[in-house]
């Protein structure tokens, strides 16, 4: 096997000492190995992350894999291993620390109390408690403890729009709260170590690698349920989600240039070609925006009789994709 990238890792522990391992990439007959080798009590343990024919799904796996052994300490010997563009490193690191330092040290008790009153206040203004605040906010104020409506705006997440329709709610519950550290914020940098920062920092890449990882996954998936002639049904079994997200997850694939008219058409035999061109020639009338007014075009003020709206909005969302790709491509041939 042809190694075509290694790197050491290290981590340091009071109880241990010093731990080396290495992180390898190998590729065979057009083949790729992606795999973590390290020492334990003089025995080396090898495992083997990844193993096939997929550069892209390799590359998913390598960052989720390399995210979760940095966040438990591990150092690279070489840097920028995740093999990704760098983001400027100065940019956001101060609310990236203010957030780090809230979900370390936050006071459980002030945010369950600051969770009850979100939940009262989504249920008496009939919202998603994330549109009153975010977990994140919580978090925020349950740790730095804001007295004043000056000291609650410098926390991200606070616009003049939250401050005007919950400051004063929010300080009531917090100025009853002493504090150990005051504003402004500066300390944060101070208090916070740089290896607390960064192990939040790879855990939060964890989490995002994860989700990538996730999603990849279900494309491959999905792109290969259609090629095999899988109805929505099927695609739903295997993958767990409802017709609906499948429908969402449709959209977006197309969006991105993948071609599911084979699921698509599918899906559409049952509908007549007058009830397809109804809502064809509906899209043209009054554009792909919004599927409340087409639904109303194609089935009247009163579409109940039709059919549940669900599977309604489900056929108009299934012809829009063709719809739009039809349309598009006929602007690139124009």
């Amino acid at each position: 096997m042809n190694i075509v990238f290694m790197n050491q890792l290290s981590v340091t522990s009071e109880q241990s000492g010093a731990k080396y391992a290495q992180l390898w990439i190998g590729e065979e007959e057009d083949l790729w190995q992606l795999g973590w080798s390290s020492m334990n009590s003089g025995e080396e343990l090898v495992d083997i992350w990844y193993e096939g024919g997929s550069w892209n799904e390799m590359m998913h796996i390598y960052r989720f894999q390399l995210a979760i052994k940095m966040s438990e300490g591990y150092r690279p010997l070489i840097e920028g291993i995740f093999h990704e563009t760098e983001e400027v490193k100065q940019r956001n690191q101060h609310t990236q620390k203010l957030q780090c330092y809230s979900e370390l040290y936050s006071r459980e008790e002030l945010y369950q109390a600051l969770c009850i009153w979100r939940r009262k206040k989504a249920s008496t203004e009939r919202k998603a408690p994330y549109f009153i605040a975010s977990n994140r906010l919580l978090r925020m104020i349950s740790t730095f403890v804001p007295h004043t409506l000056e000291e609650l705006r410098e926390l991200p997440g606070v616009g003049e729009n939250k401050l005007a329709e919950y400051g004063q709610e929010l300080l009531e519950i917090t100025t009853k709260e002493t504090r150990e550290h005051g504003f402004p914020l500066n300390w944060v940098v101070t208090e916070l170590t740089e290896e607390e920062y960064e192990s939040w920092n790879y855990r939060q890449k964890e989490q995002k690698y994860k989700q990538e990882l996730e999603k990849f996954n279900l494309k491959k998936s999905v792109l290969t349920g259609i090629a095999d002639g899988q109805s929505l049904d099927d695609l739903s079994a295997s993958t767990g989600l409802n017709r609906r997200e499948l429908v969402d997850f449709l959209e977006e694939l197309e969006k991105s240039g993948y071609d599911t008219e084979m699921l698509i058409a599918k899906e559409l035999t049952w509908m007549t070609d007058d009830e397809q061109e109804l809502i064809w020639n509906a899209y043209d009338e009054l554009g792909t925006s919004f599927l409340k007014p087409i639904l109303h075009r194609v089935y009247g003020e009163d579409p109940a009789g039709a059919g549940p709206l669900d599977q309604l909005y489900e056929r108009l969302r299934m012809v829009r994709i063709r719809y739009r790709r039809q349309t598009e491509t006929s602007k690139q041939v124009g």
